[in-house]
């Protein structure tokens, strides 16, 4: 006598408190105290905006987010929607978010100048003077190329099968 198999589980959503809306970008960017965090924050959106041929989103309060895709966690299986490269301009320090990480781009990293990382894919910087701006768009370049990429492809993989 066979047995039916199981069925297998649906992929539950997490529910992040850091989502997608529609706050102004540059309503937020405007609101940044620091004058010279501000500038930097200016010139991070345009240079996002270069790159990404994308639309700028908020992302929770204070994320600037571009690009999406829907993610799965490794660890429990959960899948979330997020955003594939972004900044945040910060009280403390700027925070750049390389959501592909930075283990295929460390002769990029040799020639940044000064920043701190944690987390596998947060850069932190005090001020765009503290980096070479060539060196960080080719990184943003890269790491979004490296993310489009990797969802397109399994994107076409889940709509094929």
């Amino acid at each position: 006598m066979a047995t039916a198999k199981p069925k297998p589980k649906a992929k539950k959503k997490a529910v992040l408190k850091t989502t997608q809306n529609d706050a102004d970008v540059g309503g937020f960017i405007n609101a940044v105290g620091d004058e010279t965090k501000r500038k930097d924050a200016e010139t991070l959106l345009k240079l996002f905006k270069q790159v990404t041929k994308e639309k700028p989103k908020m992302w929770g309060t204070s994320i600037i987010g571009f690009g999406n895709y829907v993610y799965e966690s490794p660890a429990t299986g959960r899948t979330g929607d997020w955003f594939m490269t972004g900044f945040s301009p910060r009280k403390q320090n700027i925070t750049i978010y390389f959501i592909s990480g930075f283990g295929k781009y460390e002769a990029l990293m040799k020639k940044l100048g000064k920043f701190k990382i944690s987390g596998g894919s947060c850069l932190y910087i005090n001020k765009l003077s503290d980096v070479d701006q060539t060196v960080l768009k080719e990184l943003v370049e890269a790491s979004y190329k490296q993310m489009k990429e990797k969802y397109s492809a399994k994107n076409k993989k889940n709509d094929n099968g």
